[in-house]
């Protein structure tokens, strides 16, 4: 085939322009892949990078922390006691003082005659645990009987011609004083207190005392420690 002057000049002018747009492409495929690499070095880069800014922002919230703590001065030391005597409240083992009820008991002064029983003209130490159990029912924070704290190890039982709490022997009056909302408490004691009513009727019918006083402040001796001889603290991973 036998091409024209023009003809093979167009022919040539193609062939340049082609190689030329050869040349654009591979150049930019070029940098494109670079630009890829890039890209996919400076992922793993920015994610360490967000990691440890989310470390830091940790530890600054930690230390602002204890800078606020420190700045009420609340140092370690007073932390530490703080939490000692909380816990010391909720053993019991700390006087308090506070509003609430007090409940005197007392036998009557009058005898059974006839075929009376004569238990209806004494305190029992069932109607003492039943007041007890109502008041905590109540919100009582705190209770104690003739000046012994109820605590979690607390006993009361009847021996005899007297009522042992807390190992001591008690005589009438009993003293019951209870720290809380005197309100609640004296609601608790008609709502749970089956004793209280009896109590009531026993007073009208046999002379035994039952009295309800509303005190602006009622205080609750320290209760006792408790030496443990056998029971010792589970370790942790045992």
């Amino acid at each position: 085939m036998h091409l024209d002057r023009k003809e093979r000049s167009l022919l040539g002018f193609s062939a340049i322009l082609l190689g030329f747009l050869f040349v654009l492409l591979i150049k930019a495929q070029g940098v494109a892949g670079s630009q890829v690499t890039q890209q996919e070095t400076a992922i793993p880069s920015l994610i360490k990078t967000e990691q440890e800014n989310q470390q830091l922002s940790v530890e600054n919230d930690k230390i602002e922390q204890e800078l606020i703590k420190y700045a009420q001065g609340q140092s370690a030391s007073s932390l530490l006691n703080e939490q000692v005597k909380e816990a010391m409240m909720n053993a019991g083992l700390i006087e308090l003082a506070g509003p609430g009820v007090q409940i005197t008991l007392d036998d009557s002064t009058r005898v059974a005659t006839g075929e009376e029983d004569p238990n209806n003209y004494y305190i029992h130490e069932e109607y003492i645990r039943e007041i007890l159990n109502a008041l905590w029912n109540g919100g009582a924070e705190a209770i104690a009987v003739n000046g012994q704290r109820v605590t979690t190890n607390t006993e009361v039982f009847c021996g005899g011609s007297f009522i042992q709490v807390n190992g001591t022997r008690q005589m009438p009056p009993y003293v019951i004083g209870a720290i809380g909302d005197s309100h609640n408490l004296s609601a608790a004691l008609k709502f749970y207190g089956y004793s209280w009513d009896r109590l009531g009727e026993f007073q009208e019918q046999y002379g035994i005392t039952r009295k309800l006083e509303v005190l602006e402040e009622v205080k609750t001796p320290a209760g006792k420690l408790r030496d443990y001889r056998y029971a010792e603290p589970i370790k942790e991973g045992t």
